[in-house]
């Protein structure tokens, strides 16, 4: 089974962390993932860093252009990647565009997924309808989980079509902004939130986007299995680098 599954079945809520390949420092990679395992985290995202993140608010956009400027590319993270199940067991994700991934060969990317242990990716710009038309097969070859997300503007049948196809859990954005937003969960959001809860999708939904504190993760674990930490880790590496991810986890453990 894959690993996101098994770790969708577990009792309990998951928190899921953030980060940009390859930021601060090149090397940093393998290093964040394992101090992340050791703190407690239940699921990591590896950001594929990309030259135009549309999606990404200002700080992970900045941490993509260092992490580039470092030298990162598609083929340098597979490279790090290539002895992590030796050390790190927890699943992990590659969320990143489809451009990379398009150039690099996408048969050629979910191969080594597979082979160095990735267990989903997440690609926020790569429509559904060409996924099944052209992918979906790569995908599931691979036994490689494609994420789907959703927004608080996201038809009602969309979202039983992106349930349909999934066999993960769904990325639920809670707003239509980038990430990174300081704003918190406004009644707004925790009406979406309940709205989608009521929906009763076979697939568990994770929220991301706007959690940068432990009042905005509960209020996220009320409605959903899990939370995704995503800029406010990328501003903790900024500042602190690798030291102290224990502490900085604990804040919302």
């Amino acid at each position: 089974m894959n690993r996101i599954n098994q770790s969708l079945q577990q009792d309990k809520k998951l928190l899921s962390i953030y980060f940009t390949a390859g930021y601060p420092k090149l090397d940093d990679t393998v290093v964040i993932l394992e101090a992340l395992e050791k703190s407690g985290v239940d699921m990591v995202e590896i950001g594929l860093p990309f030259s135009d993140p549309l999606a990404d608010g200002p700080t992970i956009q900045a941490s993509s252009t260092q992490a580039l400027q470092n030298g990162m590319t598609t083929q340098v993270l597979f490279n790090q990647l290539k002895d992590i199940r030796k050390t790190v067991s927890i699943p992990l994700l590659i969320m990143g565009y489809f451009n990379p991934i398009l150039q690099f060969g996408v048969e050629n990317f979910c191969r080594i997924c597979a082979e160095v242990g990735i267990d989903g990716v997440i690609i926020p710009d790569l429509p559904i309808e060409v996924y099944l038309e052209e992918y979906q097969s790569i995908f599931d070859k691979h036994q490689l989980i494609n994420v789907f997300l959703i927004t608080p503007q996201t038809a009602e049948n969309r979202i039983q079509l992106i349930d349909s196809i999934s066999n993960g859990f769904i990325y639920m954005v809670s707003s239509a902004s980038v990430t990174g937003s300081d704003l918190g969960f406004n009644n707004t959001q925790e009406l979406y939130f309940e709205r989608i809860s009521k929906m009763n999708l076979k697939n568990p939904q994770i929220i991301g986007f706007g959690i940068n504190s432990r009042e905005t993760l509960l209020q996220a674990l009320k409605y959903a299995k899990g939370g995704i930490i995503g800029s406010t880790f990328v501003k903790h590496l900024k500042e602190q680098g690798t030291q102290n991810l224990p502490d900085f986890v604990s804040k919302f453990r």
